[in-house]
């Protein structure tokens, strides 16, 4: 019931927000709302500070020793930027005046700003992570800061976050402490951790994930449409908005849940006199308009335009689940480097670095077929080829963070902390020594009844099976059946393959599984990047159609 009247108090004070911007002309200068107290600003980059006023307004904004003003255009929009400046550990005040009102915050830092992306592993929280016991109970990291994008999906670009009622720990700036960071993303605090302590600067993370989401939601609507694997989602969408509006709209659905109600409150106490199970009371989401669920654009419009004006040095995005059951790794290939190339032009950064964390296993393992052919063998090859044809860009391995088949790993702090390596080594460029990826396949030769797999040299200085173990290899001959296969490290950087069963091998395959089995590992100990030497094609289960890698064009 708790939940419940706090769903409808959201509810009435967001549509109360909406109706008084559309009733009135802005009288007061605003400030986007990413901006808040204790904030992190981007250091030596020039920073855009962004908000609203009426409209010919004049706007200045003071930071530091700078002071800039600035005009409010016939839409009421202004902006200002300010000039680079170095990290700062010392709050300082940003203080935005208009002609009727002065805003002003506080303990503002300069440092490194990042955007966290995905679905449900990055939406993961400390508190639910394996170490949440001891992490929580010892963060003491003021100058690590974070803010959670409330969840909100449209099917029209929104220009700002929407407002969350005062207390909610979403929509404002916390401070990685003990009293508030069990809310922060996990993958995200380990990975600020490590930068804040490398760099020795505050670090700022903007939180935009959703759980259940796919890529598709994360790309604009232009993007999407010209793609023939998305049409169908495309007009299931339509048409539920459509039968929405055929219906009433909000009206209509207000109706439909107070009808539902009522039918409830019946059927409850029918249940309470006969002892017997009550039934669930209606969710008021089930009547929300189709634009505000999971949709084709959705997060797009609503949590990443709203903050698409912020200076940030890169992104980090650990999605691709939700693409993994059923149909819905059809548009994958697509969509998936298409959320690169969208944030990158949003954010008006050809260049954006883009930390690509490459989805974990889960499930149980069954026959070799099933595991052979799962979905997420697909997701992983489609994430680890965007990598490899998209500049600026990183792959992260998290396969092997999960010890069971959950989807949701608990280990976060290997995916955070190697997600910090490849920004140390790439973006940052700390130095040539510091090693991020684990070994990468490079080419595979046959020598009698063996294959002899070639590594990317620098990835694979100390190649090394853990504790000389040789599992989740595979090696197929002609008729394309694969068996397990037995394998050593020999040339310091080299792998011999094989298997009795086989006797004219022809290829090679590596943590190929829905829950990949794994032993090769560089002396780092970063793992190997699941790799095949086919490109055989792969039938997904409960699907339709194969995945045929060579029909797409990886250097779009």
């Amino acid at each position: 019931m708790k939940n419940f009247i706090n769903r409808i108090s959201n509810l009435l004070f967001m549509l109360f927000f909406v109706l008084s911007l559309s009733s009135s002309v802005f009288s007061e200068v605003r400030l986007a709302r990413l901006f808040d107290d204790h904030m992190v600003l981007q250091c030596d980059q020039p920073v855009r500070v962004w908000g609203w006023a009426s409209p010919a307004e004049k706007v200045k904004v003071q930071f530091a020793d700078q002071s800039h003003e600035t005009q409010a255009n016939t839409k009421g929009r202004w902006e200002v930027f300010l000039e680079a400046m170095k990290p700062n550990f010392k709050g300082q005040e940003l203080v935005v005046s208009g002609q009727n009102n002065q805003v002003k915050l506080k303990d503002v830092l300069l440092g490194e700003v990042w955007l966290c992306g995905g679905q449900s592993n990055m939406a993961w929280s400390l508190r639910g992570s394996r170490d949440a016991d001891i992490e929580i109970a010892s963060a003491n990291y003021p100058a690590i800061r974070f803010f959670k994008i409330p969840n909100i999906a449209r099917d029209n670009p929104q220009e700002d976050i929407l407002p969350v009622p005062m207390g909610d720990t979403e929509g404002r700036w916390m401070m990685a402490v003990s009293d508030q960071v069990e809310s922060c993303t996990a993958v995200g605090y380990y990975f600020g951790k490590r930068l804040h302590r490398y760099l020795r600067v505050p670090v700022g993370l903007i939180n935009a994930s959703w759980g259940g989401t796919m890529a598709q939601h994360w790309v604009s609507e232009k993007t999407l449409k010209p793609i023939p694997e998305m049409q169908e989602y495309i007009e299931k969408h339509e048409q539920a908005v459509k039968e929405w509006n055929a219906g009433g709209g909000e009206e209509g659905a207000k109706k439909r849940y107070q009808q539902a109600l009522k039918e409830w409150e019946a059927q409850r106490e029918k249940a309470k006199k006969e002892s017997k199970r009550e039934p669930r009371r209606p969710n008021i989401r089930s009547f929300e308009s189709p634009g505000y669920k999971r949709q084709p654009g959705g997060m797009y419009n609503g949590m990443i335009l709203p903050i698409a004006k912020a200076t940030i040095k890169g992104v980090i995005f650990y999605q691709g689940e939700n693409n993994s059951f059923g149909t819905s790794w059809k548009p994958f290939p697509k969509t998936f480097p298409s959320v690169i190339s969208d944030w990158r032009k949003v954010f008006e950064s050809p260049k954006l670095p883009f930390g690509i964390l490459q989805i974990a296993g889960w499930s149980n393992r069954r026959s070799m077929t099933y595991d052979q052919n799962h979905h997420t063998n697909v997701v992983r090859e489609v994430q680890f080829l965007t990598w490899k044809n998209t500049p600026g860009t990183g792959l992260i391995v998290t396969f092997d963070t999960n010890s069971n088949g959950s989807i949701h790993p608990g280990r976060k702090q290997p995916v955070g902390e190697r997600t910090a390596r490849w920004a140390l080594a790439e973006v940052y460029n700390v130095g040539k020594n510091l090693e991020w990826k684990g070994p990468v396949y490079k080419s595979m030769q046959v020598e009698k009844e063996k294959i002899i797999i070639s590594f990317e040299e620098e990835s694979a200085r100390g190649l090394r099976l853990d504790k000389d173990t040789d599992v989740g290899f595979y090696i197929a001959g002609k008729d394309k059946i694969f068996h397990h296969a037995r394998a050593r490290v020999f040339n310091r950087n080299q792998l011999q393959v094989w298997s009795d069963a086989v006797k004219e091998p022809v290829a090679v395959r590596y943590a190929i599984s829905n829950l990949p089995m794994y032993s090769l590992m560089n002396g780092r100990e970063l793992p190997a990047y699941p790799f095949r030497t086919d490109t055989w094609p792969i039938e997904p289960h409960q699907s339709t159609g194969t995945y045929e890698v060579e029909k797409y064009n990886w250097n779009n």
